[in-house]
């Protein structure tokens, strides 16, 4: 077990006087549990938005919670990692969790989550006939999630980024063998999906984020897998995109793209907003190598029958960049 990361004394300090306040600890505890908006919190607290938005910024300059915005939307969540993150931990893990505040707060924080799940159910069922129409063409999703599963392989991936996350689908499939993962998505109707699902399944690794595909709200280099599911067919410019993709990679760290097979389904571009209809092998590749990457690897997964049925294609590379002369094999992305 590597030791916990430590920071200096007045960093410590700031971050003990910053928590050390009934309002500030009852957020810390909310903000461990889910990422939350200024208006959830002033309902589940019961307190005024300039009293909430003074406590959230106190606990935001000390380090202790983090900020990101969704449109006219910011969102709350505590540190990710890190000393802030351990600080936040250890306090809150000195907190009876029946203790009758917190449970009471904890309980408001479930109703404020059923009424965004019930949000997201009505926004999935105005949508569902689409996606359920377009999933019917081609090869069953528990096949294509099998082979992205295969692609990327079991190996412990330390940091996930997945772009234009959508319904969060690709963090719930991948996040549980991640020490942290990131979502972006420029929707957030569609964020809300995700942060939905992901809540459901339990999972407290991942950070949910409104953004551009060509101006990417993360750290250069941070992310050791990045994932482009079923997004480069609606975008103007997929080679842009793929390069910003690639500037995310830290050395050795890997691309995965998922998307369609060229195909003549027009209504997909008439009804769903598709502007390319699929990509050849080769255009990909391309991109990929033009972003920097290497050790391209492609397979196809068509389904039987012929007509309107697409063929979802899967294309994975490498940041040709090694971290040291010891790093481990590649691994064997197709067999």
């Amino acid at each position: 077990m590597s030791a916990p990361k430590t920071t200096n004394f007045s960093s410590v300090l700031a971050g003990l006087e910053a928590a050390a306040e009934v309002t500030r600890l009852r957020l810390l505890a909310l903000l461990a549990e889910a990422e939350l908006t200024v208006s959830e919190l002033m309902t589940i607290l019961g307190q005024s938005q300039p009293r909430i938005s003074r406590h959230l910024k106190l606990l935001t300059e000390a380090g202790l919670i983090e900020r990101h915005r969704e449109g006219a939307w910011a969102f709350f969540r505590t540190a990710d990692g890190d000393a802030a993150g351990g600080l936040v931990r250890s306090l809150l893990g000195h907190i009876d969790p029946a203790d009758p505040m917190l449970s009471g707060d904890l309980a408001r924080l479930a109703e404020a989550r059923r009424a965004r799940a019930d949000e997201a159910a009505r926004y999935f069922a105005d949508h569902a006939v689409h996606w359920d129409r377009i999933r019917s063409l081609h090869i069953a999703e528990d096949a294509v999630e099998a082979a992205i599963r295969e692609t990327i392989g079991a190996e412990p991936v330390h940091a996930l980024l997945d772009l234009g996350t959508g319904t969060g689908r690709m963090l719930e499939l991948i996040a549980p063998q991640a020490g942290r993962a990131v979502g972006i998505d420029q929707s957030p109707a569609m964020l809300n999906l995700a942060r939905t699902r992901l809540e459901k399944a339990g999972l407290r690794n991942i950070q949910l984020r409104q953004g551009d595909m060509y101006a990417l709200p993360v750290e250069r280099g941070g992310y050791d897998l990045v994932i482009v599911h079923q997004v480069l067919h609606y975008l103007d410019d997929p080679a842009r995109a793929l390069r910003e993709a690639a500037r995310a990679l830290r050395p050795g760290g890997r691309l995965l793209v998922i998307d369609f097979a060229p195909h003549a389904n027009e209504f997909l571009r008439e009804q769903h907003a598709h502007r390319r209809l699929g990509f050849a092998a080769g255009e990909i590749e391309g991109f990929l190598l033009e972003a920097g990457l290497g050790a391209v690897t492609h397979r196809d997964l068509a389904s039987a029958g012929a007509g309107e049925k697409l063929t979802v294609s899967l294309w994975i590379a490498r940041d040709p960049r090694l971290l040291s002369d010891t790093a481990p094999a590649l691994h064997k992305e197709f067999a």
